[in-house]
């Protein structure tokens, strides 16, 4: 007969994948994806370094994982931001205010989701990660257009277009873990910009 897991020790082990992912994020967002290890995973954790074993293959698996969970928790912020009451354009706008304001709150863990090397596994849940908020983005921009709030475009290019602009002016920042005060209100400006706001200006 098959051996099955009880209850109890199925709870147990769900706590154990539950504090080795939160060690993982606290150490992402420490020293990066190259700090990441599965030993110090496991030494953070307070656990050997074969307990992470019987959760993921390796780190790849538990950094790609780890990826999925951080997304998730962005998205959750940028969507509830995004939701607030206001027009369509400044909803769209607080996608970029949202993502950029908490990006440079924690700028190591985001420079580690969106620049720093990774292995292959990392790197396609890192594309993932860029079409849910371009996705995100989109919607927003297709609402302010049914509306005859923004001119009309094409929502999906506007969004892609805009989500790699922002990772692009962000990286640096977050390379060196600060940023000017003016990179959001410029981010905002230009975005304002490109999404053909009328009352944009260009200061």
């Amino acid at each position: 007969m098959p051996y099955r897991r009880t209850p109890k020790v199925q709870a147990r082990l769900d706590a154990q994948r539950e504090a080795l992912l939160e060690a993982a994020v606290q150490l992402l967002a420490e020293q990066g994806y190259a700090g990441c290890s599965v030993a110090a995973v496991a030494a953070r954790a307070g656990v050997a370094t074969g307990s992470v074993y019987r959760h993921f293959p390796g780190k790849a698996e538990l950094v790609a994982e780890l990826f999925r969970r951080v997304v998730s928790r962005e998205v959750d912020a940028v969507e509830e931001a995004a939701g607030q009451p206001g027009d369509l354009v400044q909803r769209t706008v607080a996608v970029v205010e949202t993502f950029a304001g908490r990006a440079m709150k924690a700028p190591r863990l985001a420079y580690a989701l969106l620049a720093e090397p990774v292995d292959a596994l990392v790197e396609t849940e890192r594309l993932v990660f860029r079409r849910v908020f371009r996705d995100a983005f989109a919607v927003r921009v297709a609402e302010a257009v049914e509306a005859g709030q923004l001119p009309p475009q094409d929502p999906q290019v506007t969004a892609a277009a805009l989500v790699g602009a922002v990772a692009e002016v962000l990286v640096g920042p977050l390379s060196e873990g600060a940023a000017h005060p003016d990179t959001i209100p410029s981010l905002v400006k230009f975005t304002l910009r490109a999404l053909g706001e009328r009352h944009a200006t260009d200061a």
